[in-house]
């Protein structure tokens, strides 16, 4: 059809869910729904345990680096890098053990602050139904 004289329409669902999750991104949405408020209870109770996991990955993980490096230096370099790789490896050590620690002090201490938020939802929520 002429452009001039009609219309021309193109609609793709994929486009148009695309679109609804870039705009839920920046509309405030309504706090009376039911559904609203458990996925804020989800992403608080997720939050909850966060920053603790990431803690606890970056000790563990750079513990297990050093002490898999120390490692090497004592197996392969005996000769020349033999006290180099025992420190190492104690230093590795020294992370690892607190990682497990650390990741239950923040994420006890991230719960007890969202502890009252929580609550209060799973209250709302509890009413509703």
């Amino acid at each position: 059809m002429n452009k001039e004289n009609g219309f021309e329409y193109n609609y793709s669902a994929k486009q148009q869910k695309e679109i609804e999750a870039i705009k839920k991104k920046y509309v405030q949405i309504p706090s009376d729904s039911t559904e609203d408020k458990m996925e804020t209870l989800r992403r608080l109770d997720r939050s909850a345990e966060r920053k603790g996991t990431i803690w606890g990955l970056v000790l563990g993980l750079s513990g297990t680096l050093l002490f898999g490096t120390g490692m090497s230096f004592v197996l392969v370099w005996t000769d020349v890098l033999m006290l180099q790789g025992i420190l190492l490896g104690i230093v590795g050590v020294a992370l690892i053990v607190p990682a497990y620690p650390v990741y239950r002090s923040i994420t006890k201490r991230e719960r007890e602050k969202l502890a009252p938020r929580i609550l209060a939802l799973t209250k709302e929520l509890e009413d509703s139904f």
